[in-house]
């Protein structure tokens, strides 16, 4: 299933692949990442699945099917728990190996197969030398969140874990949330080769260390890049990914900084946070928790992470933007774009309303899953079909003021300068859609009257040539769902 152009999110829109991990296999690249359900009301609901792109077109993803069902774990025959986050690695032996955990479950599963997004085999559950596995031992803590890597040496490195939000939750839930570890397994893939070291500090013992704020939280993935180590993860913010490195996969860590905000926080400067704060118009789209990686691609960086649709924090959606590493192998923030990693956007032609990088209200926005989100007064993504099937994702209840973002768009670079703008609406709406480019310039202005069912309304378009984000914003009275535009 191709798209014509590379877009963020990668996959379409009536797919919820999150908490992805990109790997290169071959010639490919592929997402193994935990499967949420639209409109579903736990994480990771659904069944693995596979998707990869090759690497000569990034825009060409294709869906490989179902590879590990819940239930193949013997613990988990009756489909009861979900399939957290995964990580994979090939072995030695040629082989893919598959880390997982069952939700709530003390154990790390681990699965085999002959290729990357095949039909996985449930083969054993981490142990060590003795046969016990993994948090199952007297004073073991819940795995959580596997990562793993193969190094150039062949060991293999793995990483779980999950830290504390507070020194409340540190001293109440001891034994789930404490810190991320790092173990060596042995050449089987099952067997532990050292005993779990804690790796990062957590915010009971993160003063003077470099982390403070931005401390451990979840979502372990760890990367090789020229020589050191970058142990990713999200921190107690939540909404961000931050690096740590180290010329050491198992210690010696010091604090990196935020690949990426999927608030994009942080670009512009720190903005008070809080779970019962009103609508800030510091926070650009609507930010929950995230997980994902950086992947070297072509000779280029990129940052994965996940966005959050639907109003809630269970139905989430695989993103990706470039981000910069510097000479001396620092990497700085990406901002969210609506471009992958395909570069910017071609200035003429059909776009999907859905693959806005920023989507707000008139008061800003908040974290998805905030009781004010849930009373319509916010937009949101979403779609009409159930789960599974294969229907069209669109931008609902943009009310006056509220807003959706793209970037970047290339304009008069190998095609003519579009003139007309055309819009894919419906609802309850009496005003006008405008358009206006990053220095707030009005482009265009589309008058929008009530519409029952999808409807096109079109109005000129002035844009000059080079690179622009685009910005939509509704102004009047009602509401209006916003499903494509198309630059003409």
């Amino acid at each position: 299933m191709a798209n014509s152009i590379g877009v963020s999110p990668l996959l379409p829109g009536w797919e919820y692949l999150a908490d992805a991990e990109p790997h290169i296999f071959g010639e490919r690249l592929y997402l193994i990442g935990s499967h949420d359900r639209f409109g579903g009301t736990r994480f990771c609901e659904n069944n693995y699945v596979g998707w990869s792109a090759p690497l000569s077109d990034l825009s060409d993803w294709r869906f490989e099917g179902v590879t590990y069902d819940k239930t193949q774990d013997p613990a988990n025959a009756d489909g009861r728990l979900a399939l957290w986050a995964p990580d994979a690695v090939q072995g030695e032996d040629g082989r893919f190996y598959l880390y997982y955990c069952l939700a709530d479950h003390p154990r790390i599963g681990v699965a085999v197969c002959e290729t990357p997004a095949g039909r996985y085999r449930f083969l054993d559950y981490v142990r060590d030398p003795q046969g016990v596995p993994l948090g199952q031992r007297p004073g073991d803590t819940r795995p959580f969140d596997p990562a793993v890597l193969r190094d150039d040496d062949g060991r293999i490195h793995l990483y779980a874990g999950q830290g504390p939000l507070s020194p409340r939750m540190a001293r109440t839930h001891a034994r789930t949330h404490c810190f991320v570890f790092h173990m060596e397994l042995e050449a089987d893939m099952i067997t532990l080769r050292t005993e779990p070291r804690a790796l990062l500090p957590n915010i009971t013992n993160s003063d003077g260390t470099g982390f403070e704020g931005h401390e451990f939280f979840e979502a372990s993935s760890i990367r090789k890049f020229d020589g050191r180590y970058y142990f990713i993860y999200s921190s107690v913010l939540s909404h961000e990914l931050c690096w740590a490195v180290s010329d050491r996969p198992d210690s010696g860590f010091s604090y990196g900084g935020t690949l990426v905000s999927n608030g994009d926080i942080g670009l512009a400067g720190p903005v008070p946070m809080g779970y019962n704060s009103k609508a800030n118009p510091g926070v650009r789209n609507y930010i929950g928790n995230t997980h994902g990686s950086v992947e070297k691609i072509n000779g280029a960086y990129y940052v994965f992470y996940h966005r959050h649709t639907n109003r809630r924090m269970s139905s989430r959606q695989s993103c990706a933007a470039p981000i910069t590493m510097t000479a001396d192998g620092r990497f700085l923030q990406a901002e969210m774009t609506s471009c992958a990693l395909c570069g910017d956007l071609p200035g003429t032609g059909f776009f999907e309303a859905r693959i806005a990088c920023q989507l707000f209200s008139a008061n800003g926005a908040l974290y998805s899953a905030h009781p004010m989100v849930q009373n319509r007064r916010h937009p949101a993504f979403t779609q009409d079909e159930p789960d599974a099937q294969e229907g069209r994702q669109y931008i609902a209840n943009l009310r006056d003021g509220a807003s959706a973002v793209y970037k970047y768009f290339r304009f008069g670079a190998d095609t003519p300068l579009p003139t007309s703008l055309c819009a894919t609406i419906r609802g309850k709406c009496s005003g006008s859609l405008l358009l206006r480019d990053e220095t707030g310039a009005l482009l265009a202005s589309i008058p929008l009257v009530p519409a029952r069912s999808w409807t096109s309304f079109r109005a000129p378009l002035r844009i000059g040539a080079g690179r622009h984000a685009l910005c939509f914003t509704y102004q009047g009275r009602g509401y209006a769902d916003f499903m494509d535009f198309t630059l003409l």
